[in-house]
């Protein structure tokens, strides 16, 4: 079972995803088609950039030409919004995993390469890539760059604490509760199209070390998963805020168990004076 469709089916396992909801994947193509055709999901959405796309590459789902950093959907329209090595071709991935948890009533799913002492390693000695030209020169040399450009995207890898800080930053309300999913992906790829073989099969030598390594330690692998529930209840709410009439507001009663002196009113301060 591949990395992806495991992912899912982990999920489904859990009781977070299901068959029965309704899910919108960014920067998709088809191998997001077929992973979720072969896990039983009938109202999936594949959305991209690429101009090129008829929609019909995706039946029997539907698709839709949309920017994963500026998606023209209503906010909560989807139950879950997924993206598949996707984000690190945007100018700001932050930007298109805040407009997926917007887009998203249930939550979030995010493949992405991890920002690990091991990938960086492997990046100085040449395993991996800065920039991700190989994308570029295997669709033409006309496309697979930053936003489906020919000019090559940085490869922006993530960190858990990165993410735990965009999500909370952008919905304060509450925690997220995120699940971590951790991969190694080898360049095997990379390795074959290099003119130098004498460097290329030097690489490969050290291919069993680095798997033996990320068997004992997950979170050096170079790609990782996380599944970002959310859920803005009142149950779930920081315990400062409370819900007043479907409105989201500081809760005064939390505030003066906790607060010396609370001001009854309104102050002016120096907006107010202005």
């Amino acid at each position: 079972m591949d990395f992806y469709t495991g992912t899912v089916r982990r999920l489904m396992q859990r009781g977070l995803i299901s068959t029965e909801m309704s899910v919108l994947v960014v920067c998709g193509g088809t191998l997001d088609r077929d992973a979720f055709q072969a896990l039983g999901y009938r109202e999936v959405t594949i959305s991209n950039l690429d101009s090129r796309m008829r929609g019909d590459e995706f039946a029997p789902f539907k698709w839709s030409y949309q920017d994963a950093e500026n998606l023209g959907l209503p906010d909560a329209s989807f139950d879950w919004v997924v993206a598949h090595s996707g984000l690190h071709h945007c100018h700001s991935p932050h930007r298109g995993l805040l407009e997926m948890y917007r887009v998203a009533r249930r939550g979030v799913l995010v493949f992405e390469p991890r920002d690990s002492l091991l990938a960086r390693v492997g990046v100085r000695f040449n395993f991996g890539q800065d920039y991700e030209v190989a994308a570029v020169v295997y669709n033409s040399m006309e496309y697979g760059g930053v936003r489906n450009t020919c000019v090559p995207n940085y490869v922006y890898r993530w960190s858990e604490r990165e993410i735990e800080k965009a999500l909370r930053s952008y919905a304060p309300t509450a925690a997220p509760r995120i699940h971590y999913f951790y991969a190694l992906r080898l360049p095997h790829e990379r390795l074959e199209a290099m003119r130098n073989r004498a460097v290329a099969r030097t690489l490969k030598l050290f291919l069993p070390v680095i798997r033996a390594l990320t068997t004992v330690f997950p979170r050096q692998c170079n790609n990782f998963a996380f599944a970002a529930e959310k859920d803005h209840s009142a149950a779930n709410l920081h315990p400062w805020l409370k819900l007043r009439d479907g409105e989201t507001v500081i809760d005064a009663d939390w505030v003066g168990r906790h607060y010396r002196n609370v001001p009854s009113g309104k102050k002016s301060g120096p907006a107010d004076a202005a």
